[in-house]
């Protein structure tokens, strides 16, 4: 395939490749995205990630919250799209991997150079101290998680509806932005501010954009320098079969 032997090309000859990920590459892990045809917020009441309602009525929100981002996310697993990043990883080539997603999938799967713009559902918070903790410290009931230390309301550690992101989050994509000669960008329509404006960031900086997306984005027509029309879990095996010839 054309675009797959150009993606390769820009690869090979790329100083500092990045990747930029969205709700795409979950998808193929079932995970659904948050908008559009099959979005979560279809069936879902999306209130229930806003930070005030939270805070104010956190028993009427955990149930949602535990429903979709612990009992549904909490059984996906890493698809081949995961995993061919982090081989990307160890082996040199990909720097970094900006995610929007905060299924800790790229986690699970070995990459370690992760920028996680919107945070991450196994780590959580203390809207009291401030104390953090991991998932698999904690036991998830049907009733609002208690901080262990000073029993006050524990939070999922992603950005919710009416949060700013992390100042550190940000400054590190954008920087890596910067600094990309090449970027794969993933399974995102660019439609979520701030993060959508990475892409743009890294072309006006000169970078080559790979993007992979069998449906529409807003980077095709005006970012991207190729686009592959291809799940990522087809595509980025290929990038990596080509590379390594496994």
């Amino acid at each position: 395939m054309y675009e797959i032997t150009k993606a390769l090309e820009i690869i090979r000859n790329a100083r500092h490749l990045i990747a930029f990920c969205g709700a795409g590459i979950s998808v193929e892990s079932g995970i659904p995205p948050f908008r559009g045809k099959g979005g979560l917020w279809n069936r879902y009441d999306a209130s229930c990630l806003d930070l005030d309602t939270y805070l104010r009525h956190p028993e009427r929100s955990w149930l949602l919250i535990k429903e979709i981002f612990y009992d549904f996310f909490g059984q996906a697993k890493p698809n081949p799209a995961h995993y061919a990043l982090a081989e990307l990883e160890k082996n040199g080539i990909l720097k970094t991997i900006i995610t929007q997603n905060i299924d800790n999938l790229h986690q699970e799967a070995g990459s370690r150079s992760i920028v996680e713009f919107h945070g991450n559902s196994h780590t959580f918070i203390c809207t009291a101290c401030s104390t953090k903790y991991y998932l698999n410290e904690l036991k998830l009931k049907n009733t609002p998680p208690e901080c262990p230390a000073c029993k006050g309301l524990l939070k999922p550690d992603f950005i919710f509806f009416g949060e700013m992101i992390p100042a550190q989050a940000r400054e590190r994509a954008f920087s890596e932005a910067e600094l990309a000669d090449a970027m794969l960008v993933i399974g995102t329509t660019g439609e979520v501010m701030p993060a959508s404006m990475i892409p743009y960031i890294a072309r006006q900086q000169g970078a080559k954009i790979i993007e992979i997306n069998p449906g529409y984005s807003a980077y095709q027509n005006s970012v991207s320098h190729i686009h592959i029309c291809q799940p990522a879990g087809v595509a980025l095996p290929l990038i990596t079969k080509g590379l390594f010839g496994e």
